[in-house]
């Protein structure tokens, strides 16, 4: 086959012949619906690695968005719901240690999980025990965290180990601005945007930028972690494949929030305009003598004196009117003017009648990327139901889980982690084999979950009975129902023993003479009142942990 035919039989094998001559068989493609002129004039976006646009656009994001958290309402408002939803009164932690490689049974290893929490506990409530700077505790400091992630992309925090006199304690926590983050980057160093990186791309230490007390930028290099793999500085963010630094979620809305200021500035200018020109003048005179008639007359010296034809006009006004009684509160009358004269009443024609939906559709974009239904970014609850509350609270919940986990509860791992290494250290935790043992096993020793404030709900009255129905039925455990309202399933089950104990101790003493017994039968049944939880198991105490 010659180089001819082969043209023609692929083209051929492209084209069908119809009544027009040859034409394009239609075939799959995408954007196969322009012409290759349109396709060429559409803005095309240049693929890049995700650090290369995080890069570039970092410092003005990041920017904005924090000027937005200082001066926009919405955003400031939707940030501090958010927080609330994922700190609450701060995040706790709830220890799942696994010393099968010690020989421990959970027993063993639940009693040193609840010892080791209430001395965290006791840390983190304390700010001259928590913060190096001693002013934040550390559910404050968690906040914090959320802020400079929504503001920034990211969160930095740094694990100095500090004595302070009355403290036991030298581990401390600081939240550390993310502007001091350097911007530089050197292939030579293994330095990407402030981050050195190793050979398989992990951060091995942080370049900063800061400000000496004499006012000089200086650059100051800190190690990702020591010798021993204790953690010294904690940087969160969240992104896709190849990024070393985060962006604000605010990004997407950044333009959006200049669209909606620019409609409320143009609106309020509009309504001003309106308010202040709400009388006008219609008369039969030419524009140029009304106007001459309303300018200030000079003098015989050269200066501006008062209304010049305008007072005599006046003057002629106020004459006829003193025998004529305009009264527009009564019943009837007719209103006797000068010739050519008509009262005019003006009202505001602004905001227009599509100020309100098209304001209310730049707000739902950013709830939207906010990760809030748009009753929490305008507090607005008109037309909403229980159903579309219910229906919004349960598409949000999985999206502030997934946000709690991924920026505060890295930091507070790290803070845990350094916490437990001082304490078995230091031996008030003691473990078989001591601080070898922990530096050889510590992912297994701080395992843990951290739990966070109820989830809400829009009638607490039906989602308990649905907890009630779903622990009947053995697919939901005390351990998870606990979990939904915030709260630790042992320090539950504690405290209603103890209760139980003082309930049967006052019956004892007279101090309760009736129904002490009912009460207990009420609040702790018998086993068989209840039935089986699915895959409960039957050999000693149920594991610990709490879930989110």
């Amino acid at each position: 086959m010659g180089l001819m035919q082969a043209i023609g039989s692929r083209v051929r094998g492209a084209l069908t012949v119809g009544e027009g001559g040859l034409r394009p068989q239609p075939a799959a493609g995408y954007l196969r619906g322009l012409p290759e002129a349109q396709i060429l004039a559409i803005p095309t976006p240049i693929l890049r690695d995700a650090k290369e646009d995080v890069r570039i656009a970092w410092g003005r994001a990041a920017a904005r968005a924090v000027d937005a958290l200082h001066n926009n309402g919405w955003i400031a408002g939707v940030t501090e719901q958010m927080i609330s939803l994922m700190i609450g009164d701060g995040l706790k932690p709830n220890l799942k240690p696994d010393f099968s490689w010690a020989g421990w049974d959970e027993a063993q290893s639940a009693a040193w999980a609840r010892r080791a929490e209430r001395r965290f506990q006791a840390w983190a409530s304390n700010r001259w025990a928590c913060d190096a700077g001693g002013r934040y505790t550390l559910a404050q400091i968690q906040a914090a965290s959320v802020r400079s992630w929504f503001g920034a992309g990211e969160a930095v925090a740094e694990l100095p180990s500090i004595e302070r006199p009355g403290i036991e304690w030298r581990t401390k926590l600081r939240l550390l601005p993310a502007h001091w983050l350097s911007q530089k980057s050197s292939e030579l160093e293994r330095l990407d945007h402030g981050v050195f990186i190793d050979g398989h791309g992990a951060p091995a230490g942080y370049l900063f930028e800061v400000k000496s007390r004499f006012g000089m930028r200086t650059e100051l290099r800190k190690a990702a972690r020591d010798g021993y793999g204790r953690p010294i500085i904690a940087h969160v963010f969240d992104g896709t494949a190849g990024q070393v630094r985060g962006i604000t979620p605010f990004a997407p809305i950044l333009k959006v929030l200049r669209d909606y200021d620019q409609l409320s500035n143009a609106t309020l200018t509009a309504t001003m305009i309106h308010a202040i020109f709400a009388a006008t003048v219609e008369s039969d005179y030419p524009t140029s003598e009304v106007l001459d008639a309303l300018s200030p007359a000079p003098t015989a010296t050269g200066q501006l004196e008062g209304p010049g034809g305008f007072m005599a006009f006046m003057a002629q006004k106020l004459g006829w009117h003193q025998n004529v009684d305009i009264d527009l509160g009564r019943g009837s009358g007719v209103a006797h003017l000068l010739p050519g004269e008509k009262l005019m009443l003006h009202s505001s024609k602004s905001p227009n009648a599509n100020y309100e939906p098209f304001a209310n559709f730049l707000l739902r974009e950013i709830a939207r990327c906010a990760g809030a239904m748009f009753e929490d970014l305008t507090g607005d609850f008109r037309g909403a139901t229980y159903s579309s509350v219910r229906a919004g609270i349960a598409k949000q919940w999985p999206l502030v889980l997934y946000r709690r986990k991924h920026v505060p509860v890295p930091i507070s791992d790290a803070a845990l982690e350094a916490f437990l290494e001082e304490e078995i250290d230091n031996g008030y935790l003691e473990i078989p084999g001591g601080i070898e043992a922990f530096l050889a096993h510590k992912a297994a020793i701080c395992r843990a979950t951290w739990r966070g404030p109820a989830k809400p709900v829009a009638d607490e009255l039906k989602a308990a009975k649905a907890h009630e129905m779903y622990r009947l039925m053995g697919t939901m455990t005390d351990e998870q129902i606990c979990a939904d309202l915030g709260e630790d399933w042992e320090d539950v089950y504690q405290q209603r023993a103890y209760e139980k104990a003082r309930r049967e101790d006052l019956t004892i003493h007279g101090g309760v003479t009736n129904g002490g017994a009912d009460i207990d039968q009420m609040l702790d049944p018998e086993p068989a009142a209840i039935l089986p939880q699915a895959g409960a198991s039957q050999r000693g105490p149920a594991p610990r942990g709490g879930s989110q």
